[in-house]
């Protein structure tokens, strides 16, 4: 027996479910995910923090739009975020890359704060302000830290409570003709539009449906957990990120987290740390800050996939019918979530792109062909 739907969704990621939610209030949803877990991959990995200090003008955009859900969700969702204030620092050869930052950032909130070594102890006391070191940063005082299961399960609801099915451990075998979707269990799936949101997979879910690839790039980073000093409450401090990306850390759980903002070329795979990039990690903290980086608590990596531009894609290919893609959403997948679910139900039910701050000729696929859309 082959099981139908009206949309066939690969991936159990936020691209996945989100769209996965947009589309069951138009038919009958499947989703299959290879892992046994949602979100297994990149959308469980996040550092879950939204801010403007990542992608270009158009992932901006995106984050911009996708605010309003967070800070007021639908029914079915719960808590979503919550405000924390975003720190960007600059030592003496990143001030140009943060005085455009921030330049950018009042363009897109009022509540930006210049801050000095004073001042910004307030919000962080353990800046190392030196000439090698912070000279000089700006605070976004409404950041949010995003709450990625709450995220990822109101989208699950919304698609059971429409009808749709989510399969787990349902990792794809073959795709063949009007997208009949076989998994190495045996299963057979058929539905007349085929969504590829198979995050660091999305290129070899192309190859296997006879659809030309994208070459999407998939790159890994490192999260390194470490104690916060004796005695010190880091629970209030705000996420820190360099202009240029060099360092963030930011506290979580009552201890913190780090990241050398490495991106390291990865086969689509369970993205493992590696020893190298966690001793990057340790000594840039102590380079900008007065911080003592013990033993790591926890660590991890993830893979952020990424199109050539760096901006996600999502639209129907130009060589197959049906074959809808949903890729390259890099390390912004969470927080600009809600926005490419409003752009993903537009342009699979034919209905006028919404307005996100971005364009169909920014976000389809025909971007990169010899003759995109206008």
């Amino acid at each position: 027996m082959t099981k139908t739907a009206d949309f066939l969704i690969i991936g159990g990621g936020v691209a996945g479910l989100s769209a996965g939610a947009a589309l069951a209030k138009h038919g009958r949803v499947l989703l299959l995910e290879a892992e046994d877990a949602l979100g297994f991959h990149s959308s469980g990995r996040s550092a879950t923090f939204s801010h403007f200090g990542i992608g270009g003008e158009t992932v901006r955009a995106l984050t911009a739009h996708s605010r309003a859900f967070f800070l007021d969700p639908p029914d079915g969702f719960g808590a979503l975020a919550r405000i924390m204030p975003a720190m960007f620092i600059a030592n003496e050869a990143m001030l140009p890359a943060l005085a455009e930052l921030e330049r950018i950032t009042r363009t897109l909130s009022g509540a930006v704060e210049r801050v000095d070594e004073t001042s910004a102890a307030r919000f962080c006391p353990a800046l190392r302000w030196a000439p090698d070191a912070v000279v000089s940063a700006f605070v976004h005082r409404e950041g949010l830290r995003l709450e990625p299961n709450a995220l990822l399960q109101g989208y699950v609801r919304r698609i059971k409570a429409a009808g749709g099915e989510i399969v787990t451990g349902a990792r794809v075998a073959s795709i063949g003709p009007r997208w009949q979707v076989r998994t190495e269990a045996g299963v057979s799936y058929e539905a007349p539009v085929l969504v590829n949101a198979a995050g660091a997979w999305a290129d070899r879910v192309a190859t296997m449906a006879g659809v030309r690839p994208l070459g999407l790039t998939p790159l890994r980073r490192t999260i390194i957990g470490f104690d916060a000093p004796p005695a010190t409450d880091v629970r209030d401090w705000p996420f820190v990120k360099t202009a240029v990306d060099h360092l963030y850390f930011m506290p979580d759980a009552g201890r913190l987290i780090a990241s050398p903002v490495d991106e390291n070329r990865d086969d689509p795979c369970d993205a493992q740390p590696d020893e190298y990039n966690m001793a990057v990690a340790a000594h840039r903290v102590t380079e900008f800050t007065t911080l003592e980086v013990g033993r790591f608590t926890h660590k991890w990596a993830g893979l952020r996939t990424f199109a050539a531009d760096r901006v996600p894609v999502a639209g129907f290919a130009p060589d197959a019918q049906g074959f809808f893609w949903l890729a390259g959403q890099g390390g912004y997948g969470l927080q600009t979530a809600p926005a490419m679910a409003e752009i993903v139900e537009a342009l699979v039910t034919g209905s006028a792109f919404p307005d996100v701050g971005a364009t169909r000729s920014q976000i389809e696929p025909n971007r990169f062909s010899s003759s995109p859309r206008t």
